[in-house]
């Protein structure tokens, strides 16, 4: 019976003019991040300078895939690419590593790297393929990123990291922001944090997203730099006291969209990182909650029915439906039929005559007693 709904959806899906005029069923969350006060909404936009919520850039996790995913339920949402290096992209098949769907925006530019020139001829490029903003990694601690000279050891160098943004600023018309820790190692003062962020704001920085931990780049590893350094909220919302007119995102330990309203109180905006992937139907009440009450929420049905012909267009280019498929394991966390919708996902999505039906039949499975 699902199955049959969702195919009578597919047949209307070509009549329609896209996704903001698509009819969608008022659907409240329960126990999925969103409180009983999702209603009551924060004047938040998408620009610059006003508030946001956005989903961090993740390796190996925020393809263009996940991302064309992520589209569908919030169209309100920033969505950044994995950090690609600017060796990735001068010396490798840049195709591959910059092209998105269109219907990604607004979407920014992560680049990892530490050379000014480099970094600005990145910049450009990023730029001429469409994208919203160029970011720069000065936060990934990890052993790779640092013997690359980039990431968060960048945190030792606020001059040159001040370098790379003037370079950049001058090359491109787009944004360019920062996304740092709070500190690394022993450099892990308040009075260091503040100069950093000062020399970078000098050099004409749109926006710095801060993860309110320090990073200790020697002894942890990248997981443990997400989950041992103690969280320290007050810092971020200090730097935006100081630093009025820099826009200022905290990231780090957000798990739900009640803890994003609170740390808007105090900052321009939140980035929420592995929360969103895992739990991901939760940023389908992104736009409700923090843009227009009005607004529906769409169901996990609906989502389902306007991701196949993405799914289809992608097989049609070679690409196997796992690569898609694996970013959807969290579409059904926390509710009946969870743990069977990721089962059958994993065990079919694998297969060599798997397609765009693992979609319909993990649906299905989730209906089963």
């Amino acid at each position: 019976m699902v199955e049959i709904r969702l195919l009578s959806k597919l047949a209307t899906a070509s009549q329609r003019q896209g996704a903001s005029e698509r009819k969608t069923r008022v659907y409240t969350p329960v126990h999925e991040g969103v409180s009983t006060e999702a209603t009551q909404l924060l004047t938040a936009e998408v620009e610059f300078g006003k508030k946001s919520i956005s989903v961090a850039p993740m390796l190996d996790w925020t393809d263009r895939h996940c991302r064309f995913f992520l589209r569908l339920l919030s169209k309100h949402l920033l969505l950044y690419t994995e950090m690609i290096t600017v060796g990735a992209i001068i010396h490798g098949d840049r195709h591959r590593h910059l092209a998105f769907n269109p219907s990604e925006h607004p979407v920014a530019l992560q680049l990892g790297g530490s050379d000014p020139i480099q970094l600005a001829e990145c910049a450009l490029i990023g730029e001429d393929y469409g994208y919203d903003e160029i970011n720069l990694n000065v936060g990934c601690p990890s052993d790779r990123v640092q013997s690359g000279r980039f990431g968060a050891c960048l945190m030792a160098e606020p001059d040159l990291v001040a370098e790379c943004i003037a370079a950049m600023k001058a090359k491109v018309s787009i944004p360019v922001t920062v996304k740092s820790r709070i500190g690394i190692d022993h450099q892990d003062s308040y009075d260091e944090l503040a100069y950093f962020v000062r020399q970078i704001e000098k050099a004409g920085c749109d926006q710095l997203i801060v993860h309110a931990r320090k990073a200790w780049l020697h002894g942890l590893s990248p997981k443990e730099n997400r989950e041992i350094p103690p969280l320290n909220y007050p810092w971020v919302y200090q730097l935006k006291r100081d630093f009025p007119g820099l826009p200022i995102v905290l990231n780090g330990g957000v798990t739900d969209l009640d803890q994003a309203a609170e740390h808007l109180k105090f900052v321009d905006g939140v980035m929420i990182g592995r929360a969103a992937y895992h739990n991901s139907y939760m940023l389908a009440a992104v736009d409700q909650y923090f843009f227009n009450g009005t607004l529906a929420i769409r169901s996990r049905e609906d989502i389902i029915a306007d991701l196949i012909p993405y799914v289809q267009e992608q097989a049609r280019l070679g690409v196997a439906v796992k690569h898609i498929t694996r970013h959807l394991l969290g579409l059904f966390q926390g509710v009946a039929g969870g743990k069977r919708w990721r089962r059958f996902l994993s065990d079919h999505s694998h297969l060599v005559d798997a397609d765009y039906t693992v979609l319909l039949g993990a649906l299905a499975y989730t209906q089963h007693t």
